[in-house]
């Protein structure tokens, strides 16, 4: 009997060319795919990334996480998803299963990990992150030398963010989105507008970048995908 596997597989920011050589090849080679969904029935963006590589013969199956407050609601999916893809390798099967980034940072797939475990037939296949594709783009370094870096989600408590803001070099804000103008508050309280900008669908056909928060008005509409980057030691618009 063929011996299964399952790949969990990071595959970059949203542009297609951003994915490693190592997730393309394998996702070539899928008899099975899991592709998370944002809504019940819509599209996939992680998906979307990989359809080029995928084999006409691989199956595709979208699974919806739903972000929801219901700690239960949310359980049973988790449980229900990693039950499906351990049945998968049960029956031979080469199974992926990807991610928007990395999938071990901010990703459902971890959830996932935390129920079927470290295998011997698991691999976990790095991914681009938003945050490096920003940083590439705009860029404003991340860290150098003894400098340090935080990666910190926006729906951490003000005083959290303030902290990691007042002691590291380098300060990543993810999960922006509905979160906006409190930040930029805190921004403007810690005096970092020069050293900030703020990126929207990094890669994406409709990316974004400001490099001046305090021309971005509080009820500025903004993507799902929106992320910050703050670096004390440089200035956002220029160099040093």
């Amino acid at each position: 009997m063929t011996i299964g596997r399952l790949y969990a597989l990071g595959v970059g920011p949203g542009a297609s060319d951003l994915i490693t050589v190592r997730a393309a090849r394998l996702i070539g080679k899928l008899d099975v795919l899991y592709a998370p969904a944002g809504r019940k029935g819509g599209d996939s963006l992680a998906l979307s990334i990989v359809r080029e590589y995928l084999s006409p013969a691989t199956t595709i199956r979208t699974c919806h996480f739903p972000m929801s407050a219901d700690g239960a609601e949310k359980e049973a999916v988790w449980d229900d998803i990693a039950r499906q893809l351990t049945d998968e390798v049960a029956n031979g099967r080469q199974v992926g299963f990807i991610t928007l980034g990395d999938a071990m940072l901010f990703s459902t797939w971890v959830f996932l990990l935390a129920r079927i475990g470290r295998q011997p037939w698991l691999e976990i296949v790095p991914g681009v992150t938003s945050f490096a594709a920003i940083a590439a783009c705009s860029g404003l370094p991340l860290a150098m030398e003894q400098q340090s870096l935080a990666i910190m989600p926006c729906t951490a408590p003000q005083a959290e963010l303030e902290q990691a803001l007042k002691t590291h070099d380098c300060v990543v804000l993810m999960k922006v989105y509905g979160r906006f103008a409190p930040v930029r508050a805190l921004l403007a309280r810690l005096n970092l507008f020069d050293h900030a900008l703020l990126m929207a669908d990094a890669s994406l056909p409709g990316e974004q970048l400001w490099r001046r928060l305090d021309q971005v008005d509080d009820d500025q509409p903004l993507p799902y995908f929106s992320t910050i980057l703050v670096n004390r030691q440089w200035h956002s618009g220029e160099r040093p």
